[in-house]
């Protein structure tokens, strides 16, 4: 069954597990201890430590492991934004960070603190003197600066080494999330600090990284102990932990070699998807993003019901599409973007994916699609409406109470019955008709003109043009 969710989580590497079995063995001891098999631990703790750090491109004494990718995220944060209390209170983030960071900004606003959140255009990017202006006017001395490597839901890469220059020209200091782009090579810039988690590489779960540069002011937050710098306090889980940097140092042997074959398959599907299935918006820099990632949204499909057809037909695939979350809110990623949410399919290609894989997906997709919007009772696609007989110069649809996508869906199928320049107005209560009403117009050429609140829920008119 082909498995197409490495973004979420890689296969183990082969390295990987052949690490871990062998310090199983010989990495059960107290690393701390100076008898024999703590001194063997140690070595393998130091070991992994440095190979570690020579893909990071930093020095072992600036390298922490921690329990998780969210962990290292977590203590990054609030260890950064203690040390520079002095400085400010104020925090800058990308709209588009992982939501461990969102999560960190959240408990600091809670805690007091201030925080802006920086706003990326339809490809997913930022902009680096959109942060410039961030940090400029804040309003609040700002503590930390943080920006993702790249995407994890859109595999948009990020200006990293751009945003890095001018938060040294702010004197601020920049932790960048590494988790997926760590695998396929080192983050560039002059950043300040770093996270990343092993389980996104090819690694085991439960390891991640932390890397404070020499010079960075920095206080953990949480009660410290004498292990991992007092940084990462708790016993380290060392055959993890070797596993984790074997394998990072493998991923990275094949990395260039890998990517080339990974991103012609990616360009394939790219490609392919707007050609086999009608009314599809594939999402994310069609240049600068990672090699093995490709996010399209499908109009009119129920994205939980999709993601189930395609598991059906043995393809394991994620999605930030509102109808697969519980929330049933859009994915704040999409969201920031202002493009599609509904139908919304991420596939991340693990190393080995075979070619054969990829072709098979994109026999299956046209029909698994089609038959869900049959299901839904989505109306045609583009150009085959029938034209009404008698229009009416403006309609109003009742969508109170229905979820994704059946208010887009609804105001497709009516849009035909208004003279062009004629007005449907869409009542809905669901979140994610703020997000795709107007991604819909701009995907149909139809003119939207914008919310008002209604008596339940809000009202959406979109103007017909042709």
């Amino acid at each position: 069954m082909p498995y197409f969710d490495a973004a979420s989580s890689a296969p183990l590497h082969p390295v990987a597990r052949q690490a871990l079995l062998a310090a199983l063995d010989e990495g059960w001891a107290d690393p701390a201890r100076l008898y024999r098999e703590g001194r063997r631990a140690r070595l393998l703790l130091d070991a992994a430590r440095e190979a570690a750090a020579e893909a990071v491109g930093c020095r072992p004494d600036e390298l922490v492991f921690t329990p998780s990718g969210t962990r290292a995220v977590h203590e990054g944060i609030a260890g950064a934004l203690a040390g520079r209390r002095r400085a400010g209170r104020h925090l800058v983030v990308s709209a588009v960070e992982h939501s461990s960071v969102l999560h960190a900004a959240a408990a600091h606003e809670a805690d007091g603190g201030t925080v802006t959140e920086v706003p990326v255009d339809r490809m997913g990017r930022v902009a680096p003197d959109a942060y410039a202006a961030a940090l400029r006017e804040a309003p609040d001395g700002v503590a930390l600066a943080c920006l993702q490597s790249a995407n994890h839901e859109v595999g948009t890469l990020q200006p990293v080494a751009e945003a890095a220059e001018e938060c040294a020209a702010a004197g601020v200091p920049l932790l960048v999330d590494a988790a997926q782009s760590l695998g396929w090579g080192p983050v560039e810039g002059n950043w300040s600090l770093l996270t990343a988690s092993a389980h996104k590489w090819g690694g085991p779960a439960g390891v991640g990284l932390l890397v404070v540069r020499k010079g960075v002011r920095f206080r953990t937050a949480s009660p410290a102990d004498e292990r991992e710098s007092g940084r990462s306090p708790g016993f380290e889980n060392l055959p993890a932990i070797v596993a984790a940097a074997a394998s990072l140092r493998a991923v990275r042997a094949e990395a260039t070699a890998e990517a080339e074959r990974l991103r012609g398959l990616v360009d394939r599907i790219r490609a392919r998807v707007p050609a086999l299935v009608p009314e599809v918006e594939v999402v994310g820099d069609p240049q600068r993003r990672l090699p093995h990632l490709v996010t399209f949204s499908c109009l009119y499909v129920d994205g939980e019901a999709l993601l189930h057809e395609l598991d059906r037909a043995e393809f394991s695939v994620s999605s930030g599409s509102s109808c697969t979350s519980s929330t049933l809110t859009p994915s704040h990623v999409l969201r920031a973007m202002g493009v599609l949410s509904e139908g919304n399919v991420r596939v991340s290609l693990p190393r080995g994916t075979a070619e054969a894989e990829v072709d098979r997906f994109l026999e299956v997709l046209p029909g698994v699609v089609a038959e869900v919007r049959e299901r839904l009772g989505a109306p045609r696609p583009a150009g085959a409406e029938a034209s009404a007989p008698a229009p009416e110069p403006e309609l109003v649809v009742d969508s109170l109470g229905k979820r994704c996508p059946i208010p887009v869906i609804e105001l497709a199928k009516v849009i035909g019955e208004v003279p062009v320049g004629g007005v449907v107005t869409v009542l809905s209560d669901d979140e994610a008709a703020r997000l795709d009403i107007p991604a819909w117009c701009e995907m149909r050429g139809q003119t939207y003109e914008g919310e008002r609140p209604a008596e339940r829920g809000v009202a959406y008119r979109v103007r017909r043009r042709d």
